[in-house]
């Protein structure tokens, strides 16, 4: 087709970092084509955050590559501590242990069946993963990868968006799509050109991880030798009288990324003063490679006034930006596209009522809301740490001072069990839920699984052992999923004979044992396509039919 001419497809993404990479996996999924425009020729190369959550990891197991992101970043015995330190030749103050990646496996393996951890956090650092989405991106029929383009202009109708774009070498395509998602990031273009505006805290005025930040990508091929290689750890914090900073390991081995203050934004990195501060915070003239840096804002806690209009949607950076704090944001944006992907596919396949898609920004807004708080929440915490001088002295004065700081700094393991977090998101109140019984209450630190409506489904081990297949999330559908629970459920006819006349996907698994039906508390739950519950009881409604009204957006 001659480039000139408009070319079709269901879903234009702009931005192809992970966020967009994930939304255009999980329209594939579905069976949904998409184009991922990205201005940068490939993936960044540049490392960002190094969390990928326990709800991320579902979602990469359901898109079927969580073991493969497993053998990303750290080595498999490398512990993912976090250890604060008066330099990283000096004294610890205080040490969170947390398990290495074979630990944790291990720890799945004797789970129990109602375990709700199939998928434990993973520490790789996202330059890595977005690496890998990339490579399953390109594998896909379904997705036509555009980097190197970058657009520069779109309109909307009531049909669809028609968006323009130019590759780096002047070469201009036009295309037109049924929906535009935008996932460019904290500088949406999709975002200004909708008029939107961020809202919400800009930044904290405190010592450390609070305004101007940067992160830099270094390489030290002797700090682990001479320093860490009898305590490991996945992050150190720096903490003494003369600085403050974190070093984040990427590798286990040489690659590290260090955060300090960036006292001038106005003007670039100076790479000989960043390798002294490495040098600094070390307490030793190591030899440093300076690989990059990037800039960020501590304490940041913003999020979009909408999420879209019409036929233009934002997912990620776009909607909401964090401090990397419990390292949310990514995180968030990877289940913003989970929520969004289904809708469009619905309202692609014709099974979509008209009021689905805005229902994305009804649930995720809230969310985005709640999770930016938690972020900026912990980087307080990490600016209120008070240094008292002596804190370095070998002196009785000195031992009890670190005993005192290293006190305060051991409570801080609530950055790191953000469980409630992860894997706690709610859509309560949303037009399309069901509602039936209280939900648990919100905490950032705890998740209690619930069958209300609303909430993640629980999770129970089907299978005897703990692989791919044992788990009830793998054997959910591609679209909606009925569970009939315990002894007797009701029959599955209404709800198969109400979705067969709309057309909505429906999938029917039969788990007998009284264990589940005792998580979910009723016979019969529809769990929706992103895993949360739809709707429970035990018996079918009256009417069917409407209920999967509701549950589509009628």
């Amino acid at each position: 087709m001659p480039e000139t001419e408009a070319q079709h497809v269901p879903v234009a993404i702009v931005g192809g970092g992970p966020v967009g990479l994930m939304l255009a996996l999980f329209l594939d999924r579905h069976g949904v084509k998409s184009v991922v425009f990205n201005s940068e020729p490939t993936v960044r190369a540049h490392p960002k955050g190094s969390t990928h959550n326990s709800r991320s990891m579902e979602h990469y197991r359901r898109l079927g590559f969580a073991a493969q992101v497993r053998k990303l970043g750290l080595p498999d015995d490398h512990p993912t501590d976090s250890v604060y330190m008066t330099r990283l030749s000096g004294r610890e103050l205080a040490r969170l242990p947390m398990p290495s990646e074979a630990e944790k496996m291990r720890i799945v393996a004797a789970s129990s069946r109602t375990d709700q951890i199939v998928e434990p956090v993973h520490r790789a650092n996202q330059m890595y993963v977005e690496a890998l989405l990339l490579e399953r991106a390109r594998a896909c029929a379904n997705i036509a990868l555009r980097f190197g383009w970058n657009v520069d202009e779109f309109t909307q109708d009531n049909d669809g968006v028609t968006l323009r774009a130019q590759s780096a070498d002047g070469r201009r395509q036009e295309w037109r799509a049924n929906y535009l998602a935008g996932c460019d990031g904290g500088r949406s273009f999709v975002r200004r050109s909708l008029g939107i505006r961020y809202e919400g805290h800009a930044a904290l005025k405190q010592e450390f991880f609070g305004q101007n930040m940067i992160s830099t990508y270094f390489r030290a091929p002797t700090l682990y030798r001479d320093f860490l290689k009898h305590r490991r750890a996945w992050q150190y914090w720096v903490v003494n009288p003369e600085l403050r900073t974190a070093v984040v390991a990427l590798d286990g081995k040489h690659e590290f990324i260090l955060w300090s203050r960036q006292d001038n934004p106005d003007m670039p990195p100076d790479d000989g003063a960043i390798a002294q501060l490495v040098q600094r915070a070390t307490g030793a003239e190591i030899p440093v490679e300076i690989v990059a840096h990037g800039a960020w804002t501590g304490g940041v806690a913003l999020h979009a006034e909408r999420f879209g209009e019409g036929r233009v949607w934002l997912a990620g950076d776009a909607v909401h930006l964090f401090t990397p704090t419990g390292g949310f944001g990514m995180n968030t944006g990877i289940d913003d596209a989970a929520n969004l992907a289904w809708k469009l596919a619905a309202m692609l396949q014709g099974w979509g009522g008209p009021h689905l898609v805005e229902s994305y920004a009804q649930e995720r807004k809230p969310i985005a809301v709640r999770n930016t708080a938690a972020s900026r929440a912990l980087a307080k915490n990490i600016g209120d740490v008070k240094v008292p001088p002596e804190l370095e002295d070998d002196t009785p004065g000195g031992e009890a001072a670190r005993r005192k700081v290293g006190a305060f700094l051991a409570t801080f393991g609530e950055e790191f069990a953000s469980i409630g977090v992860q894997l706690g998101a709610r859509y309560d109140g949303s037009p399309i839920v069901a509602p039936d019984g209280a939900p648990p209450a919100d905490s950032f630190v705890a998740y209690t699984p619930s069958g209300v409506p609303g909430g993640r489904a629980p999770h129970v081990w089907l299978g005897d052992g703990r692989a791919h297949g044992d788990s009830l999330f793998d054997r959910l559908g591609v679209g909606f999923t009925l569970l009939r629970l315990g002894g007797k459920p009701a029959s599955a006819a209404p709800f198969e004979d109400a979705a067969r006349r709309r057309g909505v996907p429906l999938h029917v698994l039969e788990v007998a044992d009284g264990e589940t039906r005792e998580l979910y508390e009723r016979d019969l739950v529809l769990i929706r396509p992103d895993q949360h519950v739809g709707w429970r009881g035990n018996a079918a409604p009256g009417d069917a039919d409407a209920l999967f009204a509701r549950l589509t957006g009628g």
